[in-house]
C-alpha cells in the first residue's frame, strides 16, 4: 500500500463555500468563503469573507444562506476575496463536507485569478459514512447533533459550517486513533478511507495499522 509523502491529517485547512447555485460550469459564483486552519490537531486561524459575484442572487439563495444582496453590495469582488484566500490556504491539504462541491468552486474561482493550490482534498462526509455507519444521516447538521459537537453559528454560513466540519474532522481522527490504534494519522489514509466500501472500512483500517 503506497503512502507517498507522509502528510498529517491533523494539519489541514477546512473550508466551506456559499454560492449562487450548484455549478460553476453553469456560471454560478461563490458569495462567501469560510475556512479554519488546523495545525497538529489545534485550530490556529480562521478566514471568512463575503464576495460580490457581480450580479444579484436569487431569493432562494438569500433565504437558504441568510446572505442578502444588500450584504453583498459593498463586499469585495470574487477576485479580491479569492486572492486573499489563496494566500491563506498556502499548500495545506484541504477538507470539506461534500468536498466535490467545494472543490469545483475553489478551482473555478482560482482559475478566474490564474492561481492554483498545492494541497489535496479529502471529504469529511464520505469519511463519516465509513466511521459512523450507525448515524441517522451524514449531513453536517445531523452529525453535529448526533455527536454533540460544538455548534458554532448558523448553518449555511461559510465560517460556521467550516468550524463545525473542523470539529467533526478532529473527532473522526480521535475515534480512528482510539478504535484502531493508529497514531499520527496520515492525510492519504483519510483519502483512501473515503473510497472504500462502508462494509470494508474496519478491515481497511486494520490492514493500514499492520502495514503502517
Amino acid at each position: 500500500m503506497s503512502r507517498g509523502v507522509q502528510r498529517k491529517a491533523d494539519t489541514v485547512i477546512v473550508l466551506d463555500f456559499e454560492t449562487t447555485g450548484l455549478s460553476p460550469d453553469q456560471g454560478d459564483r461563490a458569495i462567501e468563503i469560510g475556512a479554519v486552519r488546523i495545525e497538529n490537531g489545534v485550530i490556529t486561524d480562521r478566514f471568512q469573507q463575503l464576495m460580490n459575484p457581480g450580479r444579484r442572487v436569487n431569493s432562494f439563495i438569500e433565504d437558504y444562506t441568510g446572505i442578502t444582496n444588500t450584504m453583498l453590495r459593498d463586499a469585495p469582488t470574487c477576485r479580491e476575496a479569492m486572492t486573499e484566500f489563496s494566500e491563506f490556504i498556502e499548500d495545506f491539504d484541504l477538507v470539506a463536507h461534500n468536498a466535490s462541491f467545494d472543490r469545483r468552486f475553489l478551482e473555478a474561482e482560482l482559475t478566474q485569478i490564474r492561481r492554483g493550490y498545492g494541497g489535496e482534498f479529502a471529504c469529511s462526509m464520505l469519511v463519516s459514512r465509513r466511521i459512523y455507519p450507525e448515524a441517522p444521516g451524514h449531513k453536517l447538521g445531523t452529525l453535529v447533533e448526533y455527536m454533540s459537537l460544538p455548534s458554532t453559528g448558523t448553518f449555511h454560513r461559510a465560517l460556521a459550517d467550516a468550524q463545525m466540519t473542523a470539529h467533526l474532522w478532529l473527532r473522526m481522527l480521535d475515534d480512528i486513533a482510539e478504535r484502531h490504534d493508529i497514531v499520527d494519522i496520515p492525510f492519504p489514509l483519510m483519502q483512501e478511507l473515503s473510497g472504500v466500501s462502508k462494509a470494508s472500512a474496519a478491515a481497511f483500517l486494520q490492514r493500514w495499522r499492520r502495514n503502517g
